[in-house]
C-alpha cells in the first residue's frame, strides 16, 4: 500500500524517522546560524522576487522552518536547502543568464517534495503575503 503523502511505499516516512548522529552534527552546526540564513534568504528574495519564478517556494519553505511546530527534520531539510540558495558559490553561478537559479530551483523543488506533507497551507499564504510585501 503507498502512503498518499508520499507516494512511498507504508513506512518510508524518510523524515520522519530520528536523526543519526551524524545528522544531529550537521543540524546543529546548521542551526547555530539559522536566523543568519533565513535573514539571508529574505534578502536574496527580496532583490530577485520579480524574477525568480520560484520565490513562492522559497518563502514558503522560509516560513515553515520558521514555524515552531515543524518537526526539527523537515526544519534541518528545509533549511539546508536555503542555505544552499544563499551560498555565493554554487553548482551553476547565479550570475549566469537563464541557468544561474536553476540547481538553486532543483534544490528547493527537491527539499520541499521531500516533505510536502509537512509544508502547510499557512506557510504558502504567508509565503504570498511576503512576496506583496517586497
Amino acid at each position: 500500500m503507498l502512503n498518499e503523502t508520499f507516494d512511498r511505499p507504508e513506512g518510508q516516512d524518510d523524515w520522519r524517522k530520528p536523526f543519526s548522529k551524524d545528522e544531529m552534527k550537521a543540524a546543529r552546526r546548521a542551526l547555530r546560524d539559522e536566523d543568519g540564513i533565513l535573514r539571508e534568504v529574505l534578502a536574496v528574495v527580496g532583490k530577485l522576487a520579480r524574477s525568480l519564478p520560484f520565490s513562492e517556494d522559497v518563502l514558503a519553505a522560509y516560513h515553515c522552518v520558521r514555524d515552531p511546530a515543524t518537526p526539527a527534520r523537515v526544519r534541518f531539510i528545509l533549511l539546508a536547502a536555503l542555505a544552499y540558495f544563499v551560498m555565493p558559490i554554487d553548482a551553476v553561478p547565479d550570475y549566469l543568464p537563464f541557468l544561474g537559479f536553476t540547481d538553486d530551483a532543483a534544490v528547493i523543488s527537491t527539499a520541499i517534495a521531500t516533505v510536502r506533507s509537512a509544508l502547510k497551507t499557512e506557510h504558502r499564504e504567508k509565503a504570498r503575503e511576503t512576496l506583496e510585501n517586497l
